[in-house]
């Protein structure tokens, strides 16, 4: 099956290979970097294919190289959903927040259509050996396919890679290479090892069949969106953000020559502009977007704790992405620190459900960044890449009171069921703080009262309007109160002035959380009535469980002392 697959080009001398190279180099110049071209497209043919064919990455044959029956040799898999994060979002101050579910593919990243599309085509060629170099995911993607396709890998893994990865890979058969040393190393010593064995060498950003499974990514993103944002009014759509934590560059690469092509058949109107997200200890990227430089730096030590963000020299594909970036609709590279990554991944699982692998927990925090300094607007329509899971979790993502205990040690034989039941008995339910949250809108209330619920030592109370919680607080006074400004009839600054003017609630701490733009002057209010504020948008779930513990350890201290 040929499809609209032109030929390659090489991307250092712009020589043309007619025929789909696998391995090989360019024949002019004898560079690897070699890309996928395509003839100019019928995006009518094209959808008829499409429409013809089931919700996987084979769906979009025609905009990918030429393989033999994928049945064969590998999974079908892509076709993973996109899924609305109304919680996320709302918290964020984002209306169209999405989330592109990779986890749901058959090892539980986005690493397996490259596995997939890859096998494919190394099968074809007659390759019974394989080797990659690998920070964790690569290499269970393709010793998952390897061992369906019969295929002997060989994987070379930094000693930095969890064990619990390490372990999944050789469960597959595959023999485990342990290097110690940088990703980087493992890489050199990988790409030696097959060099001289004749074994197929998986070379990431350098493989025309990794490249274009990175594309169906942005294909299927195109074809789901329009269900939410304009249902029967088109077929394609293309977000306004495309965000993915980044290593080597081959995702974002792939993703990016997806959207383009996408554009180019007449199925969309624009690119996105991409979010592209690193570790600080481990951004290249970031450090030369930032100084305009064409070239990244490596970095010869990285220091993260996220193991599979730990390219220090990406090479070409950085300056490669940099400039399909420029090119197109542009975007930004940014940084983040270890724990906001941890603090994103807790909060992405308390307000989605969802427990996904630091490494998508660095793109979720990288969002809030964007979000937070004003590169993402609330409006924009923005996708981002969910990958991995998060077990087992990291005790750095959990808080210190995260479990209540029962010493059941205790029980006396004669009567167990008594001494159960006098357990339960044993939690302090005295130190359950009460909180209530004033808000017009069910929506904000449910997400800010999931926030706090998560921590299981709040009684939470709500109420849609000023005269409701005016009615509940004289009924049964809360421990602290959580506001917003923005009410109709009677509004958060009136509720406010008549708490403080009365005796018997001025002392309720208040927090202010809202979206609105507030004046110099509403600002002097409010701290005039001694109220805490805090920008819907600009905090994440830990911010506001800080300013809760904060407010009523504040009130706590001033009752001791009364």
């Amino acid at each position: 099956m040929t499809g609209f697959f032109q030929g390659l080009v090489c991307l250092d001398c712009e020589t043309s290979h007619p025929d789909f190279l696998l391995e090989s180099a360019c024949s002019n110049c004898g560079s690897e970097w070699l890309q996928a071209r395509y003839k100019s497209k019928s995006a009518k043919s094209a959808l008829q294919f499409i429409r013809s064919h089931p919700f996987n990455l084979w769906r979009y044959a025609q905009f990918l190289p030429p393989y033999d029956d994928p049945s064969k040799f590998s999974r079908s898999d892509g076709g993973t959903p996109l899924l609305k994060a109304e919680q996320l979002g709302g918290l964020l101050g984002l209306t169209n927040l999405y989330i592109k579910d990779e986890r749901l593919s058959s090892t539980a990243s986005f690493k397996d259509r490259q596995a997939t599309l890859t096998l494919s085509a190394i099968q074809a060629a007659g390759h019974t050996e394989a080797v990659v170099a690998s920070t964790g995911n690569v290499a269970i993607a393709f010793s998952a396919q390897c061992a369906r396709a019969g295929i002997r890998l060989w994987a070379f893994l930094t000693s930095l890679v969890p064990p619990e990865k390490m372990h999944e890979v050789a469960l597959y058969g595959t023999r485990v290479i342990k290097v110690t040393g940088t990703y980087d190393q493992a890489k050199l010593l990988a790409a030696q090892f097959a060099k001289e064995r004749g074994y197929f060498l998986e070379r990431g950003a350098r493989s025309v069949p990794a490249i274009e499974s990175m594309k169906t990514i942005a294909f299927e993103i195109c074809e789901q969106l329009p269900a939410y944002i304009k249902p029967k009014e088109t077929e394609f759509l293309a977000p306004d953000w495309y965000i993915q934590a980044v290593s080597g560059g081959l995702g974002p690469i792939g993703v990016l020559k997806g959207f383009i092509e996408f554009q180019e058949a007449g199925l969309t109107s624009r690119t996105p502009r991409m979010g592209i997200i690193q570790t600080e200890g481990c951004a290249p990227m970031v450090h030369a977007w930032r100084a305009d430089e064409d070239v990244a730096e490596p970095v010869a030590d990285p220091q993260t704790f996220i193991a599979t963000l730990t390219t220090g020299d990406p090479g070409k594909s950085y300056s490669l992405l940099r400039r399909m970036m420029l090119e197109t609709s542009g975007g930004h590279m940014e940084s983040v620190e270890d724990d906001a990554a941890f603090q994103a991944m807790r909060l992405s699982a308390e307000t989605e459900g969802i427990s996904m692998e630091p490494a998508a927990g660095v793109a979720f925090a990288g969002l809030m960044k964007l979000v937070r300094n004003g590169t993402i607007n609330r409006n924009d329509v923005v996708v981002i890449n969910c990958s991995g899971h998060a077990m087992p979790a990291k005790k750095t993502m959990l808080r210190d009171d995260w479990a209540l205990e029962l010493d059941l040690d205790d029980v006396p034989p004669e009567a167990p069921h008594e001494g159960l039941y006098a357990a339960l008995a044993s939690i302090d339910q005295s130190s359950i703080r009460k909180i209530l949250i004033i808000d017009d809108q069910a929506d904000a209330r449910r997400l800010l009262t999931r926030v706090l619920a998560a921590h299981g030592d709040f009684e939470i109370m709500e109420a849609e309007s000023g005269a409701h919680a005016l009615a509940l607080i004289h009924a049964d006074p809360p421990d602290l109160i959580v506001l917003d400004l923005m009410m109709p009839e009677m509004d958060g600054f009136m509720v406010l002035d008549q708490l403080k003017n009365q005796v018997e609630t001025r002392s309720i701490p208040v927090i202010v959380v809202t979206a609105k733009e507030l004046s110099n002057s509403e600002i002097r209010h409010l701290k005039y009535r001694n109220a805490r504020l805090m920008q819907k948008g600009a905090f994440m779930g830990d911010d506001l469980i800080d300013e809760v513990e904060n407010a009523l350890a504040q009130e706590e201290s001033k009752e001791a002392l009364d």
